[in-house]
């Protein structure tokens, strides 16, 4: 297993953004860096690449050459290079973080409450897992109680971790913190 020094925390935030209709995040598994991409930056460089879903890109190609120059403010330019190198990327080097699953995230969310010792709060997160927008609720409710939603981000963080680290594994590496 190939040994790389992460930033769980910058994992953990990657994970925890399950919508992804803003922005996409890759592990460069050579540096341990998080890579954040726009999700319009990866679209606009994927639809260059490919202009159907069945081309592909030959193997003995050296660079990319588009047709027209790829119309991105000079600040983009980098992270447009980048994103290609990332999409034509074929060792493995990067890898796409994936979105923590709602299912784990509400057992984490039961775990938590098995803790708490108020038995009032302890209800009122109980109800708060109840139905639609489960999530919003449980924070929700612990704005209330300050020392408590801390007391979650820690045990969250804790969770998150150990999820990573499988995460981790699972793609051949072996994490070490910063």
């Amino acid at each position: 297993m190939k040994k790389l020094q992460v930033n769980f925390d910058e994992i953990q935030k990657a994970m925890e953004d399950v919508s992804r209709d803003t922005f996409d995040y890759y592990l460069d598994t050579d540096t341990g860096d998080v890579i954040s991409f726009s999700d319009e930056i990866l679209r606009d460089m994927q639809s260059r690449l490919y202009e159907d879903e069945y081309d592909e890109i030959d193997e003995d190609i050296e660079y990319i050459e588009y047709d027209e120059e790829p119309d991105l403010p000079d600040w983009m330019l980098d992270e447009a290079d980048l994103a290609l190198e990332i999409l034509l990327d074929e060792s493995g080097r990067y890898v796409r973080i994936p979105e923590r699953s709602s299912h784990t995230a509400y057992k984490s969310m039961e775990e938590f409450i098995k803790t708490v010792k108020d038995p009032t709060l302890k209800e009122r997160l109980t109800h708060a897992l109840q139905g639609k927008g489960a999530f919003r609720n449980f924070k929700d409710v612990l704005i209330d109680y300050p020392r408590e939603r801390k007391k979650w981000h820690g045990f969250n963080a804790k969770t998150m971790k150990r999820e990573i680290i499988e995460w981790l594994r699972s793609t051949g590496t072996e994490p070490m913190s910063y």
